[in-house]
């Protein structure tokens, strides 16, 4: 009678979630709801990804956003706990409370699918559905982990604090749970990798665009590499990447002159851009976020934000590996520029909003954002980034020399182990007051310093810098490779001499603060906190 009334209670759960994203997912080419129809199994899967996202938790920790002064409004109180990188005590939508929340329903969605595959004896029927429950629970778990706790690392993740990780649904009372360290979570993460790959299935997806809302087999396997690069496999990493990819990347890039025709309208091109038909994008995700207003052309969050000094100094215009662009449409995809003066925003369009209206006469509803964590350029810059660690420089600068011709400025140059080690050479290191793309790094693992590995290490970081932007990904290199960031006062700038404020908050290497605070109802309920 229990595990009845468990499943009553999930199921009702599950229920209550598909009610709030119905009108929103009619829209896309998965509409979930009617799942359910075909599969309970299925059914359960939906509920298996995360409808809450930590995109802006992630990227407004990292140092891909500045304080550009106070002639822009003010921000609200939770950009600037995240930005500060306070305690995020302020709720919202993108709240630590969310991110938490929302992953730990997709984990027991997937557990739930789990025991009921288990239940019905694990037919070889329900081998795909197995496959992609057990990535999704990994998936889940990665992201807990690499928000609420330090990064991977051999020498101290077997006693720095992780998370629960959740293998089975929970059926008692008020149950006390303890902390997994950062190492038992890889590994138990690991174990569901490795078990799962082999099951996925694109075939028991009813069509390609609905596959790009689940662990596909692309997806799957770029994921694999993500986590095999975070805990220093570096052989792994380029086995997982080549089998996301296949034998010819270039079959996976992404298609810009089609994207390219939606430029003329900034909320077109990022829907095209996060699109289920553009096969670069390996796993898509929906979110009840603000993120596409934020990291978008809307005057939300003026003054927090990538904005003309970092476009100009570190990313967008700077010198790069690939060449400079001196105009916004010298990228293939122009590089947007908002705000009161010309680069208060340097934007690309990463991230989607979409709006759902609940009363479309009151026009009230939910923001949504739209974005692909998933990709062929990371499965690409991940096998790039093992192949440096490896010093397999030539196959490097291949996998470089791909993703530069296709997804950068519209002329790049040839680039070459000489031209990285020029580039690279000719910065000094950055300082809060003199800025370069080129930063100290601090990883745990071993890399040759002031030398060829670390001048390839800077290219490549840069280009997952640019690729990557606003999606929240920078954060987590920054915690891999012991980058500190010290917060300024930046203002934008149309031109002239920049003046900076320095502030004295600076996050060193193994900073508490790296790992951010669980939610305090958590807290509250006995889990042990993150130590400050």
């Amino acid at each position: 009678m229990k595990k009845k009334l468990f499943y009553m209670l999930f199921f009702a759960a599950i229920a209550s979630g598909f009610s709030s994203c119905e009108k929103y997912l009619d829209v896309l080419p998965d509409n979930r709801s009617e799942l359910n129809s075909v599969d309970k199994i299925g059914k359960l899967l939906v509920g298996a990804y995360p409808s809450t996202s930590y995109v802006v938790v992630a990227e407004m920790s990292s140092d891909n956003v500045d304080d550009v002064g106070p002639v822009y409004l003010n921000y609200p109180k939770f950009i600037e706990e995240i930005y500060k990188w306070e305690e995020i005590k302020e709720t919202d939508n993108d709240g630590v409370e969310r991110i938490w929340s929302g992953c730990y329903s997709a984990i027991a969605s997937a557990n739930a699918a789990l025991q009921a595959i288990d239940e019905q004896g694990n037919p070889t029927s329900l081998s795909a559905q197995r496959g992609e429950a057990l990535l999704a629970r990994a998936y889940s778990h990665w992201i807990l982990v690499n928000i609420f706790s330090q990064n991977y690392s051999k020498t101290h993740s077997s006693t720095d604090l992780g998370v629960t990780y959740m293998t089975k649904g929970e059926t008692t009372l008020n149950p006390k749970y303890e902390r997994n360290t950062v190492a038992e979570v890889y590994d138990f993460m690991k174990k569901d990798i490795e078990e799962g790959l082999p099951l996925i299935n694109d075939a028991s997806y009813s069509n390609s665009n609905v596959a790009k809302y689940h662990f596909n087999r692309a997806a799957a396997y770029t994921f694999a590499s993500r986590v095999a690069l975070f805990t220093e496999d570096w052989p792994k990493v380029i086995e997982y990447a080549t089998q996301a990819l296949g034998e010819n990347p270039s079959t996976t890039l992404r298609d810009y002159q089609t994207i390219a025709t939606f430029a003329a309208d900034y909320a077109n091109i990022t829907r095209e851009y996060n699109s289920s038909s553009i096969k670069a994008n390996f796993l898509l995700a929906t979110a009840t976020s603000s993120m596409g207003q934020t990291f978008g052309n809307y005057s939300t969050i003026n003054r927090i934000a990538h904005g003309g000094t970092i476009g100009m100094t570190e990313t967008t215009f700077a010198r790069q590996p690939f060449g400079t662009a001196k105009i916004s449409t010298d990228y293939r995809i122009k590089a947007s520029v908002y705000g009161s003066t010309s680069t208060n925003k340097v934007l690309f369009p990463h991230i989607a909003r979409m709006f759902e209206y609940t009363d479309p006469v009151k026009k009230t509803g939910y923001t949504k954002g739209v974005f692909a964590p998933l990709t062929s350029e990371e499965a690409l810059l991940n096998r790039a980034e093992a192949y440096i660690l490896l010093k397999n420089y030539s196959a490097a600068i291949a996998d470089m020399q791909i993703h530069i011709n296709n997804n950068t400025i519209k002329n790049p140059s040839t680039i070459s182990e000489a031209s990285i080690n020029t580039w690279a050479n000719s910065y000094a290191y950055f300082t809060p007051t003199e800025p370069t793309p080129k930063k100290v790094l601090s990883p745990d693992f071993e890399i040759e310093r002031k030398g060829t590995q670390e001048n390839m290490l800077h290219a490549v970081l840069s280009l997952k810098r640019l690729q990557f932007l606003h999606t929240g990904m920078r954060w987590f290199d920054v915690k891999r490779y012991g980058i500190e960031i010290t917060r300024r006062e930046a203002p934008a700038i149309n031109g002239g001499t920049i003046t900076y404020t320095v502030t004295t908050n600076t996050m060193k290497v193994r900073d508490n603060r790296r790992a951010i605070q669980l939610p305090q109802d958590v807290i509250s309920a006995g889990l042990t906190p993150n130590p400050r």
